[in-house]
């Protein structure tokens, strides 16, 4: 391997940086100045921007708090003989972690290691961090949290349209929509600035929101300003056939786009003959004369978009969901055609660029399949590898963190930028699986709870120490740009990687600049689907100098594609599929029974590992709430601010009651960010959609009863 892993990569004086939010997908554009002497490293300024036009949330103007956190780690800690986590040197923790896995394979092979990364990683990390796994450590085993976001998206998007872009479009295309069709998303409350940009469907009357809750996106439809759409939890593709069936049968569909840029169509058109309305009213208990209505107001708009989210993703059915949705869009004539078009939010700040360039279990850079031999050639080309030590397809997040310490699975998991113990499906089953391993290595800037159970713990650089880049929801690639110094002992997991590749001896180049290694991720993608080839930091800094986005695909002399399907799609023969599904029945409440859902809340993020530290954002959501119908709770006896435990065969949890008409009267809300015993994901299903291995976090049954306390 080259000398430049030997060395920490060179450092920068603090300075003001034009770099992005380290939160949200949407990734806001904003200022860091460097405040010496103050409490606060740095201050924080929104800047102009088409995602955010100089707005930020509440989590975005408290960001720079993250990085005076009185609890940031500084030192590896290494878990001693009494069971605790003592300091120890960075020769001492890697060396450690080096001897413990080469142990570990020799005796189990290359698969008895795993690697879980995660979708907040910059594109330089996600993409070195795959490298890594495949030809430092040699293991298959490598997956991450995006798997539990965007993976049914993806595999939707995938099929229909030959290639996975969130938003085909710029989020700036919404402004002018007529009509704006928003299913299982409440940007609201998760990316606020994104509401700047359902105005005009809101001044038109057109914004209609699909959500079991009257949520904080849904209240935005009140006042003539559209239509709240409120149905049975899980019955997402049951409406979405019902609105298809109408489209159909009323001859709303664009038949002159479907026959030219489509496939599929007599088959679609078979499979939802029987989704009459009167039906889909009987599953989703919408009305059929409102499914009517909405399938005409979407076909007669002028200028019309469906956006999906994770509400109606996070199912077993998920792919399926999503599917519908891109049908009905392929019907309408969305796709590809101006002032119209169809998308889905990418949650986690680099949701996009995390799962492009290595990090899921099937691909390689550039979005390759990686049991594709020209892919595995290409790539080991740019590595300067043979492409048989490369290995194959490995196995799905959650079917990975269940391996763990069991006979044919990994002994020893690598986490990065992951809080696995929060934020998975039926948490308590990944708790006990990480206690089976023999050896548990968590990369963190604070001692989450993952970390809090791990052998070797790696203290690591935070946003704004660091250079970078990022793909937002548009698969538009951002500069993030380093303000200040580290704190003395953190490292970035680029070193970290190098550092651990030289004690493996692997073979390749391991860069520690963040450009560098940007470079070489942009010749490993060149001719793939998300094709970054053209770009470099240095034409990026230009790029956003001029105003000007640099949306992927991004080959050399180009210009960037900020629109996708305008001519054709990525399938060979250029035309999109329609593709039927069949809904199924859902896990549903009988009895007293509940049905569970869970989201976000407009303070926190993901896990809560950062948002839970900053006080102005946890001092207003400090503890974990239950929203219930009025009735609901009169029914079980509780009031505002009661103690209840909700439970199912998977687990339990207490939480305080907040009574609310908001939500459906069959329907309890938890969000999921809080952790230990108060874990909302104690209780959900970790069953699996079949073709994208998403769990099923949004479906679930429960039982509620009032804690009587002394």
């Amino acid at each position: 391997m080259t000398p430049a892993s030997l060395t920490d990569a060179p450092s920068a004086p603090a300075q003001t940086a034009a770099t992005h939010c380290p939160y949200c997908a949407l990734q806001c554009a904003m200022t860091l100045t460097p405040t010496p002497g103050e409490r606060l490293p740095v201050s924080v300024e929104g800047r102009e921007f088409p995602t955010n036009r100089g707005g930020l949330c509440r989590k975005g103007w408290s960001s720079n708090e993250l990085l005076a956190a009185p609890d940031r780690l500084t030192s590896p800690l290494v878990r001693g003989a009494d069971g605790e986590l003592h300091p120890a040197t960075w020769d001492e923790a890697l060396d450690l972690i080096a001897e413990r896995l080469r142990a570990i394979q020799r005796e189990s092979g290359a698969d008895a290691v795993g690697i879980f990364g995660g979708g907040g990683l910059t594109n330089e990390k996600a993409y070195q961090l795959g490298k890594f796994a495949r030809i430092a450590l040699r293991t298959s085993r490598i997956d991450y949290n995006g798997r539990f976001c965007m993976s049914s998206a993806a595999a939707a998007a995938n099929r229909a349209f030959g290639v996975d872009r969130g938003l085909p479009f710029p989020l700036t295309d919404l402004d002018t929509a007529e009509t704006i069709l928003m299913l299982g998303s409440n940007v609201g409350d998760t990316m606020p600035p994104f509401v700047s940009h359902l105005q005009g469907a809101r001044a038109r009357g057109g914004l209609i929101v699909v959500d079991p809750r009257r949520s904080t996106t849904a209240r935005l439809t009140a006042d003539g300003a559209g239509q709240h759409v409120q149905p049975v939890p899980g019955s997402d593709l049951a409406l979405l056939l019902g609105l298809i069936h109408v489209v159909i049968a009323e001859g709303l569909f664009d038949a002159d786009y479907v026959n030219r840029r489509t496939r599929g169509f007599e088959a679609l058109r078979r499979s939802v003959s029987m989704w009459w309305p009167e039906r889909a009213e009987q599953v989703t208990g919408v009305p059929a004369a409102a499914i009517q209505s909405l399938a005409r107001r979407l076909a007669e708009s002028g200028s019309t978009y469906i956006l999906t989210g994770r509400g109606v993703e996070q199912h077993a059915d998920g792919t399926d969901t999503a599917t519908a949705a891109i049908n009905l869009a392929l019907l309408l004539g969305l796709p590809g055609t101006p002032g119209s078009g169809y998308g889905t939010l990418t949650g986690q700040g680099n949701g996009q660029g995390g799962r492009e360039h290595g990090q899921k279990s099937d691909q390689l850079p550039g979005y390759r399949k990686i049991d594709d031999p020209a892919a595995r050639e290409y790539v080991a080309a740019v590595w300067g590898v043979d492409p048989a030590i490369i290995p194959g397809p490995g196995i799905p997040a959650v079917q990975l963190l269940q391996s763990c310490g069991r006979p044919g699975g990994v002994r020893a998991l690598l986490v990065h930028g992951s809080n696995v113990v929060v934020s998975s499906p039926n948490v308590q089953s990944v708790r006990d699986a990480l206690a089976r391993l023999d050896l548990l290595v968590v990369s963190d800037f604070f001692l989450s709870e993952t970390a809090r159970l791990a052998h070797v713990v790696l203290p690591v650089l935070q946003w704004a120490e660091e250079d970078g880049t990022m793909t937002n929801l548009e698969g538009r690639v951002l500069r993030r740009r380093r303000a200040l110094e580290p704190p003395a002992g953190p490292r970035s997991e680029l070193w970290i990687m190098a550092e651990l590749a030289r004690r493996f001896d692997a073979p390749g180049t391991w860069d520690l600049d963040p450009s560098l290694v940007f470079d070489e991720l942009a010749r490993a993608s060149a001719g793939g689907l998300a094709d970054y080839s053209g770009l470099s930091h240095a034409t990026l800094d230009a790029l956003e100098a001029e105003g000007v986005g640099a949306h992927w695909p991004y080959p050399p002399g180009g210009i960037g594609t900020p629109r996708l399907f305008a001519d054709r799609f990525a399938h060979a023969d250029g035309r999109a599929r329609l593709v039927a599904v069949r809904s199924y029945s859902p896990e549903t409440p009988h009895g007293g029974e509940l049905s569970l859902i869970t989201g976000r809340l407009l303070e926190h993020y993901q896990s809560g590992a950062q948002t839970r530290r900053v006080p102005e954002l946890n001092d207003a959501r400090p503890e974990l709430v239950a929203q219930l119908h009025p009735a609901t709770a009169r029914d079980r006896g509780v009031a505002d601010g009661d103690l209840v435990r909700l439970e199912n065969r998977r687990g339990a949890v207490e939480a305080r009651v907040g009574v609310s008409s908001d939500i459906r009267p069959d329907t309890v809300f938890l969000p999921f960010h809080f952790p230990d015993g108060a874990s909302a994901n104690l209780l959900t299903s970790d069953r699996l959609d079949p073709i994208s291995s998403m769990p099923e976090f949004k479906n679930a049954v429960v039982t509620l009863t009032r804690v009587v306390t002394a």
